[in-house]
């Protein structure tokens, strides 16, 4: 079974809380875009896990794969794998498999990021990591990959290929060059490349000679749908195809092998770093909804702008990934609001939409149309079981199925494993 997993929203709906659940029924879990600008968050044993690369199976028996479609810093990487050793959890070679496609982060594309977004008279929010930048040496085959990584000759030797470039477009950002062949970077990435290089694998080889022979894999998104690259809200995105089309070619495995997708959508809405948010509250509810949900960015730490939950965005995104089943987060984080409001549709120009336009800049004047359903008091996080759920909450779920026009088979009413349950 291949099954795919990505968030509807604007990322941060808790996936990797999900794919945690999951991965005990999968064999392999893979990653297959973006890079460390996404983060997870795992609780588990009473201990909280905050990755930004390695994929949310980890903790399981699952094998744990980075597709060629993402982009890597091979230092965050290795802090991770510390940080896991620390905590008691090897991620050896036969746990974990790095494609040796996967392009690297090097510090010139962070450098690039930095002055660039600096530089920009309207910011777009992002995480001044290098994924853009990364990206751009993909599409433009000035990239190193991992392949390089791991080989010093061949790494030295496509560094020394493309640094004239590279020092040229720093300087004309205002930068520093020097970056670009300082020694003790390139060292360090050295050392870096002979620390990862048992880890290189051939993931699309691995996944569907796993799928001949039955294995189970879980494809992992980071985003969400509305940063998609292509259909998200321009200019306010992320680097790369955030939707499930992209598990296909981000992990080379094609798409008449997918058997499921899987949304994940939190049951308000959120927004990091600029944009268009129609429904977001600036008011007692969306104080409500960012102090008592904790949002927070996983890798920025920056504070989450919040709304009532978006249905014309959630039906986009159904057309977009073409979900087979939902799992709706954070339904606790709704006790205490009463009434609750679900966005329907918007008003543009003195006209009733149901379904998001495609300018950003439309989108960004759409006033929210409301349905009001009644509120609850009763605490969901000590909820074992959907049928437990008070009359209200249940609800406020069969309402969101509905009209959403996919099933909701799981409801999460807390960040712990067992705080998550089938409808």
């Amino acid at each position: 079974m291949f099954t795919i997993i990505t968030g509807s929203q604007f990322g941060d709906e808790g996936k990797g809380k999900i794919v945690d659940l999951l991965a005990k029924d999968y064999d392999i879990v893979a990653r297959f875009q973006g890079g460390d600008n996404a983060g997870h968050t795992v609780k588990a044993g009473g201990k909280v896990y905050k990755l930004h690369l390695i994929p949310s199976g980890f903790l399981l028996d699952s094998r744990v794969l980075i597709g060629p479609g993402t982009v890597l810093n091979p230092e965050v990487l290795v802090e991770e794998m510390e940080m896991l050793e620390d905590a008691g959890i090897p991620v050896t070679p036969e746990k974990l498999g790095i494609d040796a496609k996967t392009s690297v982060i090097m510090p010139y594309h962070i450098e690039m990021d930095q002055l660039r977004e600096a530089a920009r008279s309207e910011k777009i929010g992002t995480t001044r990591r290098g994924i853009g930048y990364a990206y751009i040496d993909k599409v433009a085959r000035d990239e190193i990959c991992m392949a390089d990584l791991v080989d010093e000759n061949l790494f030295r030797a496509r560094l020394a290929e493309i640094s004239a470039q590279k020092e040229a477009a720093i300087s004309q950002m205002g930068g520093d060059p020097s970056i670009v062949l300082d020694d003790k970077n390139i060292s360090h990435y050295v050392s870096l490349g002979k620390m990862l290089a048992p880890y290189v694998t051939d993931v699309s080889l691995e996944i569907n000679r796993g799928l001949d022979e039955g294995l189970n894999v879980l494809a992992e998104g980071a985003q969400g749908s509305h940063l998609d690259v292509i259909h998200g809200t321009q200019k306010y995105v992320t680097s790369s195809s955030t939707i499930a089309g992209s598990a296909c070619a981000g992990l080379g495995v094609g798409p008449t092998r997918v058997d499921e997708v899987l949304g994940i959508v939190k049951a308000y809405i959120t927004r990091v770093g600029a944009g268009p948010l129609p429904t977001e509250l600036e008011d007692e509810a969306g104080k409500h909804l960012h102090d008592v949900g904790h949002e927070f960015g996983t890798t920025t730490g920056r504070s989450r702008r919040c709304g009532w939950f978006d249905l014309p965005l959630v039906k986009k995104a159904v057309y977009l990934n073409g979900y087979t089943s939902l799992a709706l987060t954070k339904l606790d984080v709704l006790t205490g609001l009463d009434p609750i409001k679900i966005c329907v549709g918007y008003m543009f120009e003195g006209k009733q939409l149901d379904y998001p336009p495609e300018s950003t800049s439309a989108l960004s004047k759409c006033i929210p149309v409301y349905e009001e359903l009644p509120g609850w008091n009763t605490d969901l996080t000590v909820v074992d079981s959907y049928e437990n759920l008070p009359k209200n909450a249940r609800l406020y779920v069969e309402k969101l199925e509905d009209k959403i026009g996919v099933p909701i088979k799981y409801v999460s009413v807390g960040p712990a494993r067992e705080q998550t349950f089938e409808k």
